[in-house]
Order: structure tokens, then sequence, then C-alpha cells
């Protein structure tokens, strides 16, 4: 679901027909995103969809265009994953595990968000009421899913619906600045 407040005009449209055009947008919006986050600033990026949808996949796409290398894994048992790339502190959040608010407060995660760097967040739902908003939100949604993109040949992926919503200012101009 959006954020309270967004609306449509809020949002914009996207489709993932195969991999490449999910690391094509994972491209631009680390372009758009690199200059603030080596500047010391903070962005939060939440990622919703149904299991499988692909907001791991983008991710390492994200991750590898802002400069991580290494191994990029899920942080599905650990909740979070640090990552470095030049000039920038980077946390994979994945809160599908996520059953008490304590665990919050234990894990320290509210000093996590509230320093710079890029929060990339899996599962928010899950954490609701307890993260900042969100710059950006990245729904997905995969073709067969009521509401989606059509049904595609069955020696084809599934295409990616996407869409883009922006909840702060920041999240406005990246939002603005993206293309396709």
């Amino acid at each position: 679901m959006p954020h309270a407040g967004a609306d449509i005009s809020d949002s914009r449209d996207f489709v993932w027909h195969d991999e490449a055009a999910c690391a094509a947008l994972a491209a631009q919006l680390a372009q758009a995103l690199r200059p603030r986050l080596r500047a010391g600033g903070s962005v939060t990026l939440e990622l919703h969809g149904t299991l499988g949808a692909g907001k791991t996949t983008f991710t390492r796409h994200l991750l590898r265009a802002l400069g991580v290398q290494g191994r990029i894994k899920s942080p599905s048992y650990a909740v979070v994953e640090p990552h470095e790339a030049p000039g920038m502190a980077i946390h994979h959040f994945d809160f599908y595990r996520f059953n008490d608010p304590q665990e919050w407060e234990d894990a320290g995660f509210r000093d996590l968000f509230g320093a710079p760097g890029l929060k990339v967040v899996e599962w928010p739902e899950k954490a609701a009421g307890l993260l900042p908003v969100a710059d950006l939100q990245l729904h997905i949604g995969v073709s067969g899913e009521a509401g989606l993109v059509g049904d595609e040949d069955a020696d084809t992926p599934p295409a990616r619906s996407v869409r883009l919503l922006a909840g702060t200012a920041l999240g406005m101009t990246v939002k603005e600045s993206l293309h396709g």
C-alpha cells in the first residue's frame, strides 16, 4: 500500500519485461542518489511486493550500480546486511521474519535509520510505525496478479509492473529524474 498522503501524482510506473529492465532502472536510481549519498545524506527506499517479485534482485542491481563489491546476499535471516560503496554507507534490511517491535530497539535500528547513507528495506510493512517516511517506495507486481501486466508467454519469465512512489521532496526530485 502507498504511504498515507501519497497520491497518483506522486507516482511513476514502469514495466520490467526482463532482468535487464530491472537493472536499467536500478542504474538510473543509483545515478540519481549517488550525489546525495556521497555528500553524507540519507535516503530510505522501501521495496514492496510478494515473495519472488524481484525485491532482492533489484537491490543487487542497485548496490552494484552504486559500486558495492563482493557478495550481496539477502538479509532474510540476519535482518540487516551492511554494505560499503565509495563514499557511502548502505544498509539492506529484510523485515520478512520481523515479529516484535522490541527487536527494533534492541537491534539499534533507530540509530541506523538516523545515520547517513542508503537504507533499502524489504517487507517494510512488518516494521510499520517504526520506520521513518520513505523517500521512495517501489511496489513490484508480477504479471498474472490482479490488475497487473497481462499474461506472458509460458517460455518467458513474467513481466513486473513497478510503481515508484515519492514520499518526500527528495523522492519527488529523484522520481522526476528517471526515464523509461
